[in-house]
């Protein structure tokens, strides 16, 4: 990767193939959930349950991307951004998880992604973003390990059709949310509470991304590449004491090694195995499965928003996401937080990727999202005035460039998100768009960020 250029004024300069762009995700966007064949998922499910989403809100209508996606592309391309980072929606493709392909969902996703490279936009695929077919968990969801033979199938079905044009291919985002926040505290969909059975789910899916993996390689050019994005955690401390370290070795162990060690070493974290032996024996891990799970990839996602401080505490009794971790104590940082009330620290973001670079293999890594939420206002000028967000991402991208200045081999950057969206079970309370979305008419309206992040991507770089 050519080298990064800070220049004398103290303006960093990217390197010149540095991928810039923007994400979303399939059902915090498309709407259109019963149109084309598609069936419905567990979030379709999950929202539709009276008090599991904000404000009673569902991903229904979303910010119609379904039906608007060329005007959303035009916009990314007047945006100049070269890279976009979409899912697909495993429902569209297979209503029931199973079987042949829905013809008409794979023709949406190729003529998206026709329109992408008409626009000079380069198409950036997740395969999972959380939409799993309904039916899928109604015969044992992450829970059961035939949902990772059905994945690789699915895998396979839109890699031969859309192989040709996609250059990067991303097999599950945030596998720790699906599993974890799904099957264990039951804030996401499916809304089950079993932490023995979200660390099967955890497996089933890591075994579902390895058995993708090989399903892509078989369809796939030669020069594609596959990969999958983790939410890592920087965990630290609250407080200095053998309680708090012993608790930031637990958090740690669930958020990151739980992924990573199987991933790039082929083998689960004898303390973490240790620690959950109360839940469950690990006998779900059978012969040829870590083989599998650590099958090479070509890069590696990192997705990161806040840094996560714990402590020692006492258990409350409530769902945690955190099996056999009720007496971790989660610590708020002090000083300025997004409207999630999460810490704006960037610095974490360097703890992040040192340590994968450090620690585990020099592999390629993008930050496959990176953003916050502020409660954004359409001003009596028609603008949004969201500086706060520009600061936030500024931080982030000076951690960026110092990380590639130190050795890092950090590719691209894609800012989360493209637009105001549905934001799981907080609906379409949070605000994450660089664009505004006023979600009963669908106008789109750039915030001050979206103009910035514009002009980062012209010069490739950015004044600190």
């Amino acid at each position: 990767m050519t080298a990064t250029r800070p220049q004398a004024d103290g303006r960093l300069v990217f390197p010149t193939n540095f991928m810039w762009g923007a994400a979303t995700a399939a059902y915090q966007i498309e709407g259109s959930t019963t149109v084309d064949g598609r069936g419905p998922s567990i979030w379709d499910t999950f929202a539709h349950t009276p008090g599991r989403v904000d404000g009673g809100d569902t991903g229904d209508v979303a910010a119609e991307h379904y039906r608007n996606f060329r005007d959303d592309v035009a916009l990314m391309a007047e945006l100049g951004l070269p890279a976009y980072r979409f899912s697909v929606s495993w429902p569209r493709v297979q209503p029931g998880g199973r079987g042949p392909a829905n013809a008409a969902g794979l023709d949406h996703y190729s003529r998206l992604v026709d329109e992408l490279l008409a626009h000079s936009v380069t198409p950036v695929l997740t395969l999972y973003h959380w939409d799993l077919p309904q039916e899928l968990e109604d015969a044992g969801g992450w829970g059961v390990r035939d949902t990772a033979a059905r994945f690789a199938e699915y895998a396979e079905l839109v890699g031969a059709r859309l192989g040709d044009r996609v250059p990067i291919w991303t097999t599950l985002n945030e596998p720790w949310c699906s599993a974890f926040l799904g099957y264990a505290s039951g804030e996401h969909a499916p809304g089950r509470t079993d932490p023995a059975l979200s660390l099967r789910a955890a497996h089933h899916l890591l075994l579902a991304h390895g058995y993708a993996t090989h399903a892509l390689r078989a369809v796939l050019p030669a020069a594609a590449q596959v990969s999958v994005t983790l939410n890592l955690c920087a965990v630290m401390p609250a407080v200095t004491s053998p309680a708090a370290t012993n608790a930031v070795r637990r958090i740690d162990g669930l958020g990151n090694r739980l992924f990573l060690d199987p991933l790039f070493r082929g083998h689960y974290p004898a303390d973490v195995q240790r620690d959950t032996r109360g839940l469950t024996d690990w006998s779900f891990v059978v012969s040829g499965d870590m083989d599998v799970i650590s099958s090479p990839i070509d890069m590696l996602g990192v997705n990161y928003y806040t840094p996560t401080l714990v402590d020692a505490g006492t258990p409350s009794g409530a769902p945690s996401p955190w099996p056999a971790c009720a007496d971790v104590r989660f610590v708020s940082q002090p000083g300025p937080a997004t409207a999630m009330g999460w810490a704006i620290d960037a610095q974490g973001l360097r703890n992040v990727v040192h340590r994968v670079h450090e620690e585990y293999a020099p592999i390629p890594l993008m930050i496959t999202e990176n953003g916050a939420a502020f409660d954004d206002e359409l001003g009596s000028d028609g603008g949004v005035r969201d500086h706060e967000r520009i600061s936030y991402l500024r931080d982030h991208l000076a951690v960026v460039h110092e990380a590639i200045e130190s050795g890092v081999d950090l590719r691209g950057y894609f800012v989360w998100s493209l637009l105001d969206n549905f934001e799981w079970a907080y609906g379409y309370s949070k605000r994450f768009g660089i664009v505004h979305v006023d979600y009963p008419t669908q106008r789109r309206v750039w915030k001050d960020s979206a103009y910035w992040y514009r002009q980062v991507i012209n010069t490739n770089g950015i004044d600190v």
